[in-house]
């Protein structure tokens, strides 16, 4: 086990190493931050912790042990402030780790959506977020108010891409947003473009997609349909293996149970990555206020993910002994 001090100054090496050398000069108008973009970072990441309650518990912890290493933290709505001004770098700082990682070299990557709740489903009234989270269905917690997670994996662990939408919204549709970013960004394009799902519909724009593979993607049945798997190949590049749904099976073209078998065995580790983004670093106890908010902090669960990876590789442990790394 590490103790906090050692763990909290490596990442905050690592990312202001990245800062300083990957991403574009801080400038913006008015008045300079109380923290830097390095120190921001740095806090966002390891504020993800389900050690920490919730945002506030950490900020009081914050104020009690880290006004040394950061003397001009400041009050938290401020803090919160520079957190979402800065998702963009959260993001490329997750992206950047996976490529460390060489996850791009990987036989393939699984494909999964999981669920993030932000709000009691059962409570009264709009939320903060209306329009925005809704009502949807988690084979894991069952009906859930909040949003979906697409999740691209490496079969060694590292998170390699993301996106969400509404609770409600189906596999396929996510897809096929995620993999026209991916096209984009690997034509050296900003990742931003119109809906394919949703014909006449805002513009998307994604930092968090990563870049297209030149592997295949594994899936699971939500993500099944040999035309759909056709057309993401044509249009997108995205050879996408996904079993048939049960009671859509014709009769003379059925899966055998040892093919299932082996497709869910290697599509074992998205799902060993799912749990550790919910029961580590708190992915199902968002509640947050707006949808920068809710990215940003999905973005930094996914580099303190690939990060902790990362320093576990770097210690000859186990890449996804999270639970223990850490001395409290």
């Amino acid at each position: 086990m590490l103790d906090w001090e050692t763990f909290l100054t490596t990442l905050y090496v690592m990312v202001d190493d990245f800062c300083q050398t990957q991403v574009p000069p801080d400038r913006h108008p008015g008045s300079q931050a109380a923290l830097s973009r390095s120190e921001t970072l740095t806090l966002a990441l390891f504020a993800r912790w389900r050690r920490f309650a919730s945002e506030r518990d950490f900020y009081r912890w914050a104020e009690r042990h880290l006004r040394a290493a950061f003397p001009q933290l400041p009050a938290r709505t401020q803090y919160n402030r520079q957190v979402r001004r800065h998702q963009g770098a959260l993001d490329a700082f997750a992206l950047s780790l996976a490529a460390r990682l060489q996850a791009s070299q990987g036989p393939f990557e699984a494909l999964d959506r999981t669920a993030a709740p932000t709000r009691n489903r059962k409570r009264r009234g709009r939320g903060w977020l209306p329009g925005q989270a809704d009502h949807g269905f988690s084979n894991r917690l069952g009906g859930y108010y909040g949003f979906a997670v697409l999740l691209a994996v490496h079969p060694d662990g590292p998170v390699t891409g993301w996106g969400f939408g509404p609770a409600s919204s189906k596999d396929q549709p996510l897809a096929e947003v995620f993999f026209a970013a991916r096209q984009q960004v690997g034509r050296g394009a900003p990742p931003c473009g119109m809906n394919p799902a949703r014909p006449g519909a805002p513009a998307v724009c994604l930092t968090s997609v990563g870049v297209p593979t030149a592997q295949v993607y594994l899936a699971d049945k939500g993500f099944q349909g040999p035309k759909t798997h056709r057309r993401w190949r044509e249009q997108y590049g995205a050879e996408v293996i996904a079993p048939p749904q049960d009671n859509q099976v014709p009769a003379k073209h059925p899966w055998p149970k040892g093919l299932r078998r082996v497709l869910a065995g290697l599509r074992q580790m998205v799902e060993t990555v799912v749990g550790k983004l919910a029961q580590v670093f708190g992915l199902g106890d968002e509640r947050p206020h707006t949808l920068e908010g809710f990215a940003a902090r999905l973005g930094a669960r996914m580099g303190l993910h690939n990060f902790c990876i990362w320093f576990n590789r770097q210690l000859g442990r186990d890449a996804l002994a999270f639970a223990d790394l850490i001395d409290w």
